[in-house]
């Protein structure tokens, strides 16, 4: 009997171990950070319920953006922090939108499908250029990503939109926040929505990101998604099996900019103001963030990292930012303990890749 127990033991043991080794030390570290936030918030006096159906909100609005990542890295070029160019086609989308006075259903599919549309060529574009700078690619991304950016700054202020919700009382240019619940604001979240205590469930939002995580899951066990992912797993097995890596890189760079594109038609919706200027600039630093902190690497993720991290990262910035308030003099914490977070989590998946080339 004591050796029966003692191999028990030894067998529950091993379980344990091979668990956690599963789960990563650094995600368990994390989800029980969130776990001690709850308990500061609840006595702070802080309705603990409402925040996490604010958390299953965020992660709504931010959780098409994050799946952005997913192809990115799984066909090789990593982190791709230039999704940016996705996020800026959505937002033209949605510009004309509201221009030609669209509303409803109507206006979410026209500016998704249209953000789609433009994110193509954008994307095929992009792709040719990530692939003449093989190993280079988070630096040109990002670079790439705040260049734009800049460059529509100026672009906001010379196309020729002539819809008053949109442009300057006085002088050219277009403003910089935009109100979206005359077109299709909150269009998702009060789709099917429903209450449990103080928690409001955006049904339609969540039923939403789930759809493209699902459609994303079977495009990775299509033959296509199989081959994007043994090519940017190992380049050089796969072109010794036959597989164009060049053209899987490039599938995956347009389909990750494709889906930023919808991803911040989502999120608008969601948020209920679209936003021009700098405000998408980091729109790809949160992404990664959130697909990183779900257990993905800079060389591998999966669609449940998006789905755990997104709702993790969100978690923690909607309950971190009520309870640093509240036990910090003076508030004021909120863009800061974003920072720390996001930056923070990044760095630390850079510094574990330590830096491995996988030509």
């Amino acid at each position: 009997m004591t050796q029966d127990a003692a191999e028990n033991k030894s067998s529950i043991g091993s379980s344990v171990k091979k668990a956690l080794a599963k789960a990563g030390i650094t995600r368990l570290i994390i989800f029980t950070f969130f776990i001690v936030l709850c308990i500061m918030a609840d006595a702070a006096g802080i309705s603990v319920p409402s925040m996490l159906g604010f958390t299953v909100k965020r992660a709504g609005m931010y959780g098409v953006m994050a799946l952005a990542m997913l192809p990115a890295i799984q066909c090789g070029i990593g982190l791709n922090l230039g999704m940016t160019l996705g996020v800026l086609a959505g937002l033209v989308s949605t510009l004309l939108c509201i221009e030609y006075g669209l509303t409803g259903w109507p206006a979410f599919l026209f500016s998704a499908i249209l953000g789609s549309v433009i994110a193509l060529p954008v994307g095929y574009l992009y792709g040719k250029l990530l692939n003449k700078l093989k190993g280079s690619e988070m630096t040109v991304s990002t670079y790439v990503g705040f260049s734009i950016v800049s460059l529509l700054c100026v672009g906001w202020m010379l196309f020729p939109f002539k819809n008053n919700a949109l442009t300057y009382a006085l002088g050219p240019g277009l403003r910089p926040t935009h109100n979206m619940n005359t077109s299709y604001g909150a269009l998702l979240n009060n789709f099917m929505a429903f209450r449990i205590g103080k928690m409001t469930i955006p049904t339609g939002m969540v039923a939403f990101f789930l759809l493209c995580c699902f459609g994303m899951w079977l495009f990775s066990r299509s033959k296509t998604g199989t081959a994007m992912i043994a090519a940017g797993s190992n380049p050089r097995f796969a072109e010794a099996a036959g597989i164009n890596v060049d053209q899987m890189r490039m599938i995956g760079t347009i389909l990750s900019t494709v889906i930023a594109a919808v991803g911040i038609v989502v999120y608008q919706q969601g948020y209920g103001f679209l936003q021009l200027y700098q405000a998408p600039r980091q729109m790809g630093f949160i992404a990664a963030s959130a697909i990183l902190i779900g257990g993905a690497s800079v060389t591998k993720a999966k669609v449940s990292h998006v789905i755990i991290g997104v709702t993790l990262f969100q978690g923690l910035l909607t309950l971190g930012i009520q309870v640093a308030n509240k036990y910090v003099p003076g508030g004021g914490m909120a863009e800061a303990f974003r920072i720390i977070i996001s930056n923070g989590i990044i760095l630390y998946a850079l510094a574990t890749s330590g830096g491995a080339s996988r030509e």
